[in-house]
């Protein structure tokens, strides 16, 4: 799915960020999509053209250079340093270390497939990024959860939008059942026609991440700055070296489908049980994605708050098999597919604070023609969209009537 060679990596697409003043020149909507609408107003330069920022600062990055002040790691940009595998390297900063994390990381170069079949890219200073959990069933780690039917669909997916000044995030759950219009991909032996009525998980399948982009960005009207991907065991692996995350159930959780059965009680999950609680959903709420979404949000909020708890930053060994056990199991685009990029994206978001991020689910509602599947509600996901291309807040509006809000499976599950 990716390459780990980096001949064909595009360094100063590391830290791409929509900006203000001096707009690129911006490319028409493609047909189906809706012209970007998102204002320009002047706004410094994104901390994030990863070149143009070492140059400036001598690769101390933004927060480094306010009059000698450091900013506090915020709980967000330290699990983003966590995923991307690049803590170490900012605390020791050894030539081995880096080109031995840098050698681990897979990419895919989005700009090249995509070309101008893409939302227009307008500078407003914001980011956005396609987080995807994939079912992948290949290996021997992942095939105890199914057997390898040569595809792997998407099993979770979000959208963060990182808003202008990088001090909030707006993060949107797809749910994998979402029936959307799936745009013209290619497939692995040949061109698969656009079709209407197809879950959003199925584009994953179907074109593998590159027609996963195009899907969300089709259906959002948002160009997407940035991809990362894990898998099954890739994300058991991470929650493993991290010393596993805990959590307290208010409820008991017994779901023979994810494999995880907990009492009611205050937990310390390892991998594998935290893979259980966000696969979760026959147990919970109304026994669909809905709820299990909302176990999912939960969970990265615990995440969150383990990462900062448990004190990486004075412990090199953790530091080391964390950065080499993330940057092992990611795929990301060509934009991240280096050490270096990643350090700019993460130190990006130093500014993020658990208060500042606001969760929902994409607004929908039950489909008429099938009840186990689920449709945007028009009205709400225009004005969701719509909001987030102009780095807007989210509407409180937008969810009032979503199905989504109305199952109380997050109530279960709370960080400690």
């Amino acid at each position: 799915m990716g390459n780990r060679g980096r001949s064909d990596r595009i360094p100063s697409a590391g830290s791409r960020r929509k900006q203000s003043g001096g707009r690129r020149a911006q490319q028409p909507a493609a047909p189906g999509q809706q012209e970007d609408v998102r204002g320009a107003d002047s706004a410094p330069e994104y901390a994030g053209r990863a070149a143009a920022r070492r140059a400036q600062s001598g690769g101390r990055g933004r927060a480094a250079n306010r009059r000698g002040k450091r900013r506090p790691r915020s709980k967000l940009a330290l699990l983003v340093w966590a995923l991307a595998g690049v803590l170490l390297v900012g605390g020791v900063g050894l030539g081995w270390l880096y080109f031995t994390l840098d050698g681990n990381l897979k990419s895919i170069d989005v700009d090249s497939a995509l070309g101008g079949s893409r939302p227009a890219d307008v500078d407003n200073g914001s980011l956005d990024i396609l987080v995807l959990g994939s079912d992948s069933r290949q290996g021997d780690e992942n095939q105890k959860y199914g057997e390898d039917v040569g595809n792997a669909r998407s099993d979770t997916a979000m959208i963060v939008h990182v808003h202008k000044g990088s001090e909030k995030a707006s993060v949107v759950s797809i749910p994998r059942d979402t029936l959307v219009h799936r745009p013209e991909c290619q497939g692995r032996t040949e061109l698969k026609p656009a079709a209407d009525r197809q879950m959003f998980n199925t584009a994953f399948e179907v074109g593998g991440p590159i027609c996963a982009i195009k899907t969300a960005e089709q259906l959002s009207g948002i160009r997407m700055d940035h991809y990362l991907e894990v898998d099954f065991s890739g994300f058991k692996k991470l929650v493993d070296t991290l010393g596993g995350v805990p959590i307290t159930t208010n409820k008991a959780i017994n779901d023979p489908k994810s494999h995880l059965n907990l009492p009611a009680g205050t937990h310390q999950l390892n991998g594998e049980q935290s893979l259980g609680l966000v696969r979760t959903r026959k147990s919970v709420g109304d026994s669909s994605d809905l709820g299990r979404i909302q176990l999912q949000q939960a969970f990265v909020k615990a995440l969150m708050d383990q990462v900062k708890d448990i004190g990486i930053f004075s412990n090199p060994k953790k530091l080391f098999d964390l950065a080499d056990t993330a940057t092992g199991t990611l795929t990301t685009d060509s934009g991240l597919s280096s050490v270096t990029s990643l350090i700019g994206f993460a130190n990006s978001l130093t500014g993020i604070e658990p208060k500042n991020l606001n969760m929902i689910t994409l607004p929908i509602d039950y489909d008429e023609k099938d009840p186990d599947r689920v449709v945007p509600l028009k009205e709400q996901s225009d004005l969701l969209w719509l909001s987030l291309k102009a780095d807007k807040p989210i509407p409180p509006s937008v969810i009032e009537d979503s199905a989504g809000e109305k199952v109380d499976a997050g109530k279960v599950v709370k960080g400690n």
